[in-house]
């Protein structure tokens, strides 16, 4: 009987992961051009569009890039806490959700970065992070992102099935009456912050190699001048 309960749950979880997701994919996206108005009048991040994070230090990005994983954490948390007290029959939209939620913070973190996601491969490596915040390894799935239509919806059941084995017990607590509510605030929480801490490293790392790369660029015709210069 346990194990068919918890065989019930994780069907239950994973299946409300992929519907939030794929609804995130389709309607819900983080407005660059809102977004970096915020990130000018609320986190005083001196740019005019994307292309100036390059020029800024890298602990002024992460300083911000954490206060959007708190902020996102602290929505899922309350949000977490009015479901939470429906115990496992309320699972389904609070992960519809929570997915929201994580997904949003992943797209503010890929912009904070520099990475906006307006051609089909920007967005075939928008989920290429939430997978990695996830913990997903997507391997063979890579050669073929080229179309993003097909892409993203194999990329979503990978996450969907590794999230659900990777939180179906923990959600499990939720069965608890009274501290469902405590539970459910709890569980949103970390489930945010775990994913925020993972997109960040994912979105910092390519981030950082693009900067060496455009700094390298920059010095290479100098370099080039001097030595015909030389000559």
């Amino acid at each position: 009987m346990v194990g068919e309960r918890k065989t019930w749950l994780r069907r239950r979880v994973e299946g409300a992961l992929e519907k939030g997701l794929t609804r995130a994919y389709k309607t819900v996206q983080v407005d660059p051009n809102k977004f970096l108005l915020q990130l000018r009048v609320a986190y005083r991040v001196p740019i005019s569009g994307y292309h100036g994070v390059f020029s800024l230090e890298l602990s002024e990005l992460d300083n911000v890039a954490e206060s959007i994983i708190r902020s996102g954490m602290k929505m899922a948390a309350v949000e977490g806490a009015g479901f939470g007290m429906g115990g496992l029959i309320t699972i389904v939209p609070d992960l519809g959700l929570l997915s929201a939620i994580t997904m949003r913070t992943i797209q503010k973190l890929s912009l904070l970065y520099g990475f906006e996601y307006n051609t089909d491969d920007e967005i075939a490596e928008l989920w290429i992070a939430a997978a990695s915040a996830a913990g997903v390894d997507l391997g063979r799935d890579l050669l073929e992102r080229e179309v993003v239509n097909k892409f993203v919806p194999r990329v979503i059941q990978r996450i969907a099935a590794r999230a659900s084995a990777e939180v179906v017990e923990k959600w499990a607590g939720r069965v608890i009456p009274l501290a469902s509510s405590v539970i459910g605030a709890g569980l949103n929480y970390w489930f945010v912050r775990a994913w925020g801490q993972r997109a960040l490293v994912h979105f910092r790392q390519r981030h950082m190699a693009l900067r060496e790369r455009r700094q390298a660029s920059l010095t290479m015709p100098s370099e080039a001048g001097l030595s015909s210069g030389g000559i």
